[in-house]
């Protein structure tokens, strides 16, 4: 074989695996917003998230609606937001619109608008309609302090 063939075979076999690769699609619906914030988690003032499987939640700044921290064990915590990641705007009434709930759900968040029921483990969709996940945030345990970032 030439330099030339051997070098266009490999060429369009890395274009191929290159195109064939897919990306995870970005939901258009996660809020511009800063999260950055410490708390500890063992403290008396944050005592649903004392124990494992305890949640809570926490305000921030708009256009998010507010935080759902869940406590997975002893050293794991997820934090989604609780704007509905798919229809965010569908149950609005001027500037009350829909927050994530999880009251009588719990290990799940409900969008009451839609009906979806998402995991407090991963954010994703267990049950109802909808295209994307939860919009989660980092988060960092260390030191007996949880700090939340994006």
């Amino acid at each position: 074989m030439s330099r030339s063939l051997i070098f266009s075979f490999f060429i369009i076999v890395s274009v191929s695996l290159i195109l064939s690769c897919q990306k995870e699609e970005v939901n258009p619906n996660i809020p511009d917003t800063y999260i950055n914030f410490t708390i500890d988690p063992n403290s008396t003032f944050y005592q649903p998230l004392n124990t494992a499987g305890g949640w809570m939640y926490l305000t921030s700044e708009l256009p998010s609606r507010g935080i759902i921290v869940h406590r997975i064990n002893q050293t794991e915590f997820v934090a989604f937001d609780r704007i509905p990641p798919n229809e965010p705007n569908k149950c609005c009434d001027g500037n009350n619109c829909t927050r994530l709930i999880v009251d009588g759900h719990y290990p799940f968040a409900k969008d009451t608008c839609m009906g979806t029921l998402f995991s407090l483990l991963d954010g994703s969709i267990f049950e109802g309609e909808g295209r994307y996940p939860m919009i989660k945030y980092n988060t960092l345990y260390t030191g007996g302090l949880l700090r939340v970032f994006n």
